[in-house]
């Protein structure tokens, strides 16, 4: 008899082991015993249904354990109030893009988004408006990059990134007045800004690819722009050359 807290490999080796001498007695004359030979194959039989039973439990743990891997690592690289990227896939990402477009010296765009008076709109709504209103800023903005390269993220609070791979100036600046454009569409009331509807502030920058940049440079250059939009009044995009503009 085995049970399952057995060893089933070495269960299985002894009663393989056993066959074998009961083989060799028989070769030597010994009488074949039938009752033996009955007993044997039982044992065996319990053994096999011990060893497909542990089989689907190692199967189905492994299985579990991808399927949690895969779930960690969404979390890892998602936000999990709006569901879109997040600020450490956003490191991660720029130092493998800028390594590769450095090779063939390609245009990178960069923006820095900010929602207008957020911190006026939680005020006046509760945080539990804001956090929608972050949702659909969130979905607004990648919703608008139609390109599987480009990418959005949620850089923290009520600031987003946008990633455009071989994008030019004119590329960047279309497409930061379409963002423009489809969240003010959203019609967000927002009675303390001065559209009365929720809008944002962009901030972008543009350069070709070269060794030793990296991210944190094109964040510096597209934050500024940023703030060059909040103080020039809001709902707008301000755009700065990566070459022109030091950190």
């Amino acid at each position: 008899m085995f049970s399952m807290d057995a060893d089933l490999f070495e269960s299985e080796q002894q009663i393989y082991d056993k066959a074998i001498y009961r083989i060799e007695d028989v070769g030597n004359g010994v009488a074949f015993d039938f009752k033996e030979y009955v007993k044997l194959v039982k044992e065996y039989g319990r053994l096999l249904k011990q060893l497909r039973r542990a089989t689907l439990l190692a199967d189905r743990t492994i299985s579990d354990q991808h399927e949690n891997n895969l779930e960690l690592i969404g979390k890892v690289n998602y936000d999990p109030l709006t569901g879109i990227y997040n600020r450490q896939y956003l490191e991660d990402s720029m130092k493998r893009l800028i390594n590769f477009m450095a090779r063939g010296n390609g245009q990178l765009s960069v923006m820095m988004i900010d929602v207008d008076n957020f911190k006026k709109f939680n005020d006046t709504y509760g945080h539990a408006l804001g956090d929608a209103c972050l949702k659909i800023i969130a979905k607004t903005v990648s919703g608008s990059l139609t390109r599987s390269d480009d990418f959005a993220v949620r850089y923290g609070g009520e600031e987003f990134t946008v990633i455009l791979p071989n994008t030019d100036e004119a590329g960047a600046c279309k497409m930061a007045s379409i963002i423009l454009e489809n969240v003010k569409a959203k019609e967000i009331m927002h009675s303390k800004n001065g559209p009365g509807v929720v809008t944002v502030s962009i901030g972008v920058t543009t350069g070709r690819v070269v060794h030793p940049q990296d991210g944190p440079e094109y964040i510096k250059r597209a934050d500024k722009a940023l703030y060059m939009s909040k103080m020039g009044g809001r709902n707008k995009y301000t755009y700065i050359n990566f070459k022109d503009e030091p950190s």
